[in-house]
């Protein structure tokens, strides 16, 4: 169905909305190729790799320089990006699905504070109420479980992993932003798997491990559902205000959550439900608080 300007759903959030899925069956991916001990360098290889040619020829299909007009900030996307996703890999293949994906997925906090910074966008209420609300349910997430006396925790060097690696993407998101002023989309894309390519394969060094027919499709999925949520992502960081469109990318809590019971038998506890539904209430506070400011600021303005 074309997107109109009248669409109910705005451009910026259906593309969010549809990295959102491809980061989720990424994340799914990456998770069930780790349980046959592929480590995580060579998924990071494998998945650059994929990404690297697909990125090459939507490039070279546009007829544009791959080599963009800012090279070091293009540069500074790939290794920033690189970073973060190392990270991100690791919480997955280490914490519940569920959980990882919460705790990557705090970046829209940190992206708008960072937006705000960098970009001089400013920070509504709305978006205020949003951090308090994210935060406060990563705090319930992240907190000690106890039950019947026995206390159990998610392991703390996971977590703490985790945290790097949405406090990394939001830097990389930011720049994105900014790099849309002047840069294709497509070519933003191209040079995150630049950069991972050669920094996992050198990281790897000689633990490699050589995967069979099926894991070789599994980790080629990896790399193809990563695009699908890099496309989705881009697109939505050059339609909509970053802190704001970024707040969208919290779906893939609830994508992941189904995917984690249904694949790897994650039953997320009262605690991650709880924690869930604050972040999700805030992502859409942020949302809907903007659009009854403006239209409260419309209604006021003609009377």
């Amino acid at each position: 169905m074309p997107v109109t300007q009248h669409s109910v759903i705005p451009v910026g959030v259906q593309f969010m909305l549809l990295s959102a899925l491809g980061f989720a069956l990424m994340a799914a991916s990456v998770k069930h190729v780790s349980n046959y001990h592929i480590p995580v360098f060579e998924i990071v290889a494998a998945r650059a790799l994929v990404s690297l040619v697909i990125s090459y020829l939507d490039v070279k299909r546009k007829r544009i320089s791959v080599w963009g007009n800012n090279k070091p900030l293009l540069l500074a996307r790939g290794m920033v990006g690189t970073l973060a996703l190392m990270c991100v890999y690791y919480s997955v293949t280490t914490l519940p699905l569920a959980e990882a994906t919460i705790l990557q997925y705090v970046h829209p906090v940190f992206t708008a504070v960072l937006a705000v910074l960098f970009l001089k966008e400013s920070l509504q209420r709305s978006t205020l109420i949003c951090i308090v609300l994210c935060l406060t349910g990563l705090f319930l997430i992240v907190k000690p479980e106890v039950d019947g006396g026995v206390t159990a925790n998610l392991p703390l060097f996971s977590v703490l992993i985790a945290l790097m690696g949405a406090f990394g993407s939001s830097i990389a998101y930011v720049i994105v932003r900014k790099l849309s002023q002047t840069e294709d989309s497509s070519v933003i894309i191209f040079y995150f798997p630049l950069v991972a390519l050669p920094v996992s394969l050198v990281l790897m060094g000689d633990s490699f491990v050589m995967p069979d027919l099926y894991l070789t499709g599994v980790l080629v999925l990896v790399g193809i559902f990563t695009q699908v949520g890099q496309f989705g992502l881009t697109k939505a960081m050059q339609t909509q205000e970053a802190g704001r469109a970024s707040a969208y990318s919290y779906v893939q809590i609830i994508f992941s959550a189904l995917i984690g019971a249904l694949f790897f038998n994650e039953l997320p506890s009262g605690w991650t439900y709880l924690g869930g539904a604050l972040i999700v209430s805030g992502a859409l506070v942020n949302v809907l608080g903007s659009k009854i400011k403006t239209v409260w600021d419309r209604k006021y303005s003609t009377d």
